[in-house]
């Protein structure tokens, strides 16, 4: 589906000429609203990192929007997971049979198929993801691409004068917090790339489990792996 070029800048418009929204989570509800209506599929829906550098569920146009974003953070793969460690566009024309994720399927609602997921960037760095899908396997083109990004690049905007602004919620303050640290782990990232010959998703997953296991943040983590802690 090609993505009409004047349709997608008159709704970025509208959005920004939009009043302020204080509370980020409606504000990218209003953004989730808008990609729906002009890709005219099945659905979309934004994640965003949390201060335990998880990604959650903030906003979706439907249920199974939901489902497909809380599957991946379950299960810690997806194409949506993918997106966020590696800061580009991923995108899949069957979710459900690529071999890439082969826990996904087994959690993830039968209605979402070809799924397509870029980066929301703050300050050069990923703090979520915004992502759409359709109910059959599809492929995606360079307009999906390229309409995506100019939402994403919105969503970006609309977190920004969120964390700017004296009204902060919880939802702010956990993007704060992991904003303030995400150089840190993805230097640490790095480290762990070059030391077990892994890609950076993997790395991200070696990071977060040991985490976990040790009940400790992943931030702190990162910066005890750079100060020459065991990696």
């Amino acid at each position: 589906m090609q993505i009409d070029s004047e349709a997608l800048g008159a709704s970025l418009k509208r959005l920004r000429k939009a009043p302020h929204e204080p509370d980020v989570v409606r504000a990218l509800q209003r953004v989730v609203s808008s990609v729906d209506r002009l890709f005219g599929y099945d659905g979309a829906g934004i994640m965003l990192i949390d201060q335990e550098e998880q990604l959650r569920y903030v906003a979706a146009a439907d249920e199974a929007g939901r489902s497909l974003e809380e599957a991946q953070a379950r299960a810690e793969q997806g194409p949506c997971y993918d997106t966020y460690v590696v800061g580009r566009p991923v995108t899949t024309k069957d979710v459900r049979s690529d071999a890439r994720w082969p826990q996904l399927a087994e959690v993830l609602d039968e209605r979402v198929r070809a799924v397509a997921g870029v980066p929301i960037l703050l300050g050069g760095s990923p703090v979520g993801t915004l992502n759409v899908y359709q109910s059959e396997p599809a492929e995606w083109d360079d307009s999906d691409i390229i309409a995506l990004r100019a939402y994403a690049d919105l969503t970006g905007e609309l977190v920004a004068a969120a964390l700017a602004s004296q009204e902060h919620n919880a939802t702010a303050a956990q993007l704060q917090y992991a904003l303030d640290y995400r150089v840190v782990i993805e230097r640490a990232i790095g480290y762990l790339m070059a030391t077990h010959g892994e890609d950076a998703v993997a790395a991200f997953s070696r990071l977060r489990r040991r985490a976990r296991d040790s009940r400790r943040r992943v931030a702190d983590l990162a910066a005890e792996i750079l100060s020459g802690g065991d990696a």
